[in-house]
């Protein structure tokens, strides 16, 4: 799906906020359901087709810069977009904030209009729908070094995301508020940022595999540091600590992709890593809450860091390809060299 649609959904809106009575009073809000669900099917359109042709942009020798930098610019949107939203829709209105997002779109389209034209992998014409679901999942399958490192990060994030567990940090452990909610909240994606910028100088291309399992470890940690405590600087600390290590195991795991997978299965591939990661998210603020009500606040949090790190460990001992992967000895057809 291309950019196009996001601006059409964002028109939808628009035109919600100026006739909002109206259609709230025949509708309901489910045309606002409507419109989630159908941004929710873009983006899952989109990401494979950014992954796939970023390898077409990037030469390979700067796979990982790009993807260094690739999530250096999302943690700086994701920081900065909902605080910028924020002030546009107190100070200015609905009706503004929904008109400076189209203007950024049509930015962005812009920019894309501007792209050179590669020609797309050949074909297969007899090849059915079925096989082509299925091939990706297969690919993953067959490859360690993907499966593994998909594996390693979907059950870190399961197990170890205690950002479902922050209001309830900020209202009844740390005694913040929402502003210090706001600020929790942010700690991650600001140690993200951070790291990126030292990963952009300082690829983590040499031992790839240790540096992975590192980051996971010290993300496991720091989770469990930060259930325990009880500052609030000491937890924005921490958070933001595991922000630094969360996104060592990202850049590597996506630049890994991009040296594994050939050209006519990167889409495919991004779509199950999509599938790995976007359903752990979910799923692991489920699992968060329900740890909670069984065993309590912080003993949930304490378990789900531990049991991150025992992921880890039966990675690093069912994985062994994973565990001595260096990206710089991938071979052109992503081999072991």
């Amino acid at each position: 799906m291309k950019p196009q649609n996001f601006s059409l959904l964002l028109v939808l809106l628009l035109v919600f906020s100026f006739y909002s009575k109206p259609v709230f009073a025949f509708a309901g809000i489910y045309p606002i359901y409507f419109i989630v669900a159908i941004s929710g099917i873009a983006r899952a359109f989109l990401y494979p087709a950014l992954i796939a042709l970023m390898s077409q942009l990037v030469p390979r020798h700067l796979y990982t810069n790009s993807s260094t930098w690739n999530s250096t610019m999302w943690h700086i949107g994701a920081i900065t977009g909902p605080a910028i939203g924020g002030l546009l829709y107190g100070f200015f209105g609905e009706k503004v904030a929904y008109f400076t997002v189209m203007g950024f779109i049509a930015i962005t389209l812009l920019l894309f209009s501007n792209v050179r034209s590669y020609p797309a992998p050949a074909i297969v014409e007899n090849e059915t729908l079925k096989h082509r679901l299925s091939s990706g999942l297969k690919f993953v399958f067959s490859n360690q070094l993907l499966l593994s490192s998909m594996a390693l990060d979907m059950f870190a994030v399961l197990f170890g995301g205690a950002v479902a567990m922050l209001p309830i940090f900020a209202a009844e452990v740390l005694s913040v508020g929402p502003i210090g909610l706001g600020f929790l909240r942010s700690a991650p994606m600001v140690g993200a940022v951070l790291m990126s910028l030292f990963l952009a100088f300082r690829p983590p291309m040499k031992r790839a595999g240790r540096n992975l399992m590192i980051g996971v470890t010290g993300f496991g940690v720091s989770i469990i540091c930060f259930a325990l405590s009880k500052d609030f600087y000491l937890s924005l600390f921490l958070l933001m600590i595991s922000g630094m290590f969360d996104n060592i195991s990202v850049v590597i795991r996506a630049t890994t992709m991009q040296l594994v997978i050939p050209n006519e299965m990167r889409g495919r591939v991004a779509s199950v890593n999509s599938i790995f990661i976007g359903s752990s998210n979910e799923i692991g603020s489920f699992e968060s809450g329900l740890a909670a009500k069984l065993m309590g606040l912080i003993p949930s949090v304490i378990f789900g860091g531990g049991m991150t790190l025992l992921v880890v460990a039966i990675t690093g001992k069912v994985a062994p390809m994973l565990r001595k992967l260096d990206l710089r000895k991938l071979s052109s057809d992503g081999v072991m060299e």
